[in-house]
């Protein structure tokens, strides 16, 4: 159940979630039936049929299509990073940016290999938020600014989204969203991220406990968690899953950042991330056991803890073999074959 409404900036944010459309019933019911019409035993397909039933059922239409399939990437820095969470210092988001401009990241090959398009967003990168153990990350207007920036990853037409991030120390915050949502030990949710060592992975542990002690007493609001907890890139990231919900666009969620920030809108209604696949489980440890809470299964399971929509991107490989199954192959009908 969503909080009573307080008249601030969130208000916004809870009308959008209390008015999501539903699931289109009628498109899926006719999508199964073209499956199981179609030149293969019931079920053959797997997954694939399962991955084209559910873009059928958030298009609202009997065939999908992905014909624009769209990777958005959301970049920020964060106040934390300076705290030893990391083995590379936040300069190298900004460099990440520009091989990113330039076409030399592995996200760039991998959309160049399944025909998809890339848009970066800079989350402000020369301004971090602040250290979460020691201040809220955001303020509540600048964090329903940012998720209403994020809204615009729909902009200019798609019709499935893949969201992904990047920003130096944003696995320690994607755990302090983690554990304020869920609890737990701080251990449960941290991990090597971009490569730290075992020293590195306590320290990222114990600033998820000063985080918690900073920010007792204020964390039964999922959006509160948010603001505190999270970064640009993780409200701008809620704010997209919320707008290609409105919109009817399926979404691929990549890594484990990702799939922090699409935890806040499952804490605020259970229902937020029905329209949405995952496109992998990485090898952050927590990734999985975050999965498992919001029910999402993977796609694929790489190993990949790249981050960039690498994952999520990658998926798409498998999401568009789904779509060209249940377009073109005959039915028995079509093939005049009996049974």
């Amino acid at each position: 159940m969503l909080p009573h409404a307080t008249g601030l900036p969130f208000d916004d944010i809870r009308a959008l979630i209390a008015t999501m459309p539903v699931a289109d019933v009628a498109a899926a019911t006719l999508a199964r039936e073209r499956q199981a019409n179609l030149l293969k035993p019931p079920g053959a397909l797997g997954r694939l049929e399962e991955i084209a039933i559910h873009l059928a059922t958030w298009q609202g239409k009997a065939i999908p299509t992905m014909d624009r399939p769209m990777v958005t990437v959301f970049a920020a820095n964060h106040g934390v990073a300076a705290l030893g969470v990391s083995p590379y210092p936040a300069a190298v988001t900004r460099q990440m940016m520009d091989a990113f401009s330039a076409g030399r990241a592995a996200v760039n090959q991998i959309c160049s290999a399944f025909g998809a398009g890339l848009r970066v967003f800079d989350l402000a990168l020369d301004h971090p938020t602040p250290d979460i153990t020691g201040d809220a990350a955001l303020d509540e207007r600048a964090c329903a600014a940012t998720i209403g920036f994020g809204m615009e990853a729909i902009a200019g037409g798609t019709d499935v989204l893949v969201l992904g991030e990047m920003g130096i120390g944003n696995t320690t915050v994607a755990a302090a969203l983690c554990h304020g949502l869920y609890g737990g030990a701080a251990e449960d949710w941290v991990g090597a991220g971009t490569g730290a060592d075992a020293a590195m992975i306590a320290r990222k542990a114990e600033v998820l406990r000063a985080a918690m002690l900073f920010h007792r007493g204020h964390l039964d609001d999922p959006l509160e968690v948010l603001r505190r907890l999270g970064g640009r890139e993780f409200a701008a990231i809620a704010g997209a899953i919320l707008a290609a919900r409105h919109e009817r666009v399926p979404v691929v969620l990549d890594g484990y950042a990702v799939t922090a920030a699409a935890a806040v809108l499952h804490a605020l209604d259970s229902s937020a991330l029905d329209h949405c696949l995952s496109g992998h489980r990485s090898a952050e440890r927590a990734h999985g056991a975050l999965l498992a809470r919001l029910k999402l299964r993977p796609i694929l399971d790489l190993e990949m803890r790249l981050g960039e929509g690498s994952g999520g991107a990658l998926a798409l490989g498998v999401v568009k073999a789904a779509v060209a199954c249940h377009a073109g192959m005959a039915t028995f009908a079509e093939a005049g074959i009996t049974g």
